[in-house]
């Protein structure tokens, strides 16, 4: 009966080898939760990981940035510059002018009129420049005055300060012993310092004004070449390709659209500030309208530092504060009128960008390029916007630089 037994039983056995050399035999308990707290540890790792390299690879493209300024600043210029200028090529070539001969006419224009535009405001800057030291120690003589009829709120707190160090210096000093007098602490050169490195990177970025002009060149005259270069990199599927070729027309157009009407908005902006400034009676009002054109580049910050320079300037000019008032007002109200009436027509057209994390991104280039920083800095950001809008990985950043 045992031996009867036995074979009963050896089916059953023989059946769960069979199970089990075939991977039919069910798992024991808790073996998939141990797999799947091992994957879970496996993708933290993961994650931990790319989070790090990711840090690391940001850290290293902002120190190339900001170690290699001198090249990358030309070379931003350049290429913005081609994207402002390329709607006017294309419309030559409608005209059925070579890509090649539009572009060199677009830019002769360009250079022609900049020329034009220095050779007539050379004697004024010559004597803007002569008189600012003269106005610098007219306003000096001013503060001076003003520090001996009254004390400012800022002379109270260093005689405060003064007062409370020499208190301090009297109670730790030994009886009889002598007082060492207390030195008024010397005013850093953080100011000089800072306007000379400027002055450098400007001049660095100016000398290298005739490679720009060719690369802005070259890029206007390739036309589309590039695009269908960048093109077969996305891989030999058509539809990819074809997706490829919509998102680059696409950024191409709002960013075409976005400078272009950035420089037509900063030409005006220029343009009428020379004549409210001379229609006032202002001192070289033509170097002012050029600087608000320029300083118009910088969202926020350049109309208000040209209303308070221009304030300075005419208080300087005509002594009295309702005509400084009037001047710096005159500069905000032609940027703001100006702004308004184009940034409707850019914001129905265009990604608006958050104010906020456009501030931001203004002290980041500043902080790494200077004053080329700054003009560079909204044009880039609002590129990298519609850049984000239109490819789905990006999206989020996108939304994160949006309002």
């Amino acid at each position: 009966m045992s031996t009867v037994g036995a074979l009963d039983k050896t089916p059953p056995a023989n059946g769960a080898v069979a199970r089990a050399e075939n991977g039919t035999l069910p798992a024991a308990p808790g073996n998939g939760a141990a797999e799947t707290a091992v994957h879970s540890v496996k993708s933290t790792r993961s994650a931990r990981m790319m989070i790090a390299l990711g840090i690391l690879a940001t850290l290293a493209v902002v120190a190339a940035l900001y170690l290699a300024r001198g090249f990358f600043v030309p070379l931003l210029i350049g290429i913005l510059l081609s994207y402002a200028l390329h709607p006017l090529v294309d419309v030559l070539g409608q005209l059925r002018v070579p890509r090649a001969i539009g572009a060199a006419v677009i830019l002769g224009l360009l250079i022609g009129g900049i020329s034009w535009v220095g050779v007539a405001l050379k004697d004024e800057t010559a004597a803007m420049i002569e008189k600012l030291p003269q106005a610098a120690r007219k306003m000096r003589q001013k503060l001076v005055s003003t520090r001996a009829t009254r004390p400012t709120p800022l002379q109270n707190m260093q005689e405060a300060a003064q007062e409370i160090q020499g208190a301090a210096a009297e109670a730790g000093a030994k009886v009889g012993s002598r007082v060492p007098a207390v030195k008024p602490v010397e005013s850093s050169a953080w100011l000089s310092d800072f306007a000379f490195a400027q002055s450098a990177l400007l001049v660095s970025t100016a000398a290298q004004t005739p490679v720009v002009l060719l690369l802005t060149y070259f890029l206007l005259a390739s036309g589309s070449h590039f695009r269908r270069k960048l093109v077969q990199f996305v891989g030999p599927s058509l539809t990819r390709k074809k997706d490829a070729v919509r998102i680059l027309e696409e950024v191409d157009l709002q960013v075409q659209r976005y400078l272009l009407a950035m420089l037509i908005a900063n030409l005006l902006v220029g343009l009428c500030t020379w004549l409210a400034f001379e229609a006032f009676g202002m001192e070289q009002a033509g170097v002012w309208g050029v600087a608000a054109g320029i300083l118009h580049f910088i969202p926020y910050l350049g109309p208000a530092l040209l209303a308070f320079a221009s304030g300075v300037g005419a208080f300087m000019q005509f002594g009295s504060l309702l005509d400084a008032l009037t001047v710096a007002g005159m500069s905000m109200v032609v940027a703001g009128v100006i702004g308004m009436l184009l940034m409707t027509w850019l914001q129905s057209r265009f990604a608006r960008v958050n104010a906020a994390v456009l501030f931001i991104a203004l002290l980041f280039f500043a902080w790494m390029w200077g004053i080329s920083g700054l003009l560079l800095g909204a044009p880039l950001i609002a590129i990298g916007k519609a850049i984000c809008d239109r490819i789905e990985s990006l999206k989020r950043a996108g939304e994160l630089l949006g309002t």
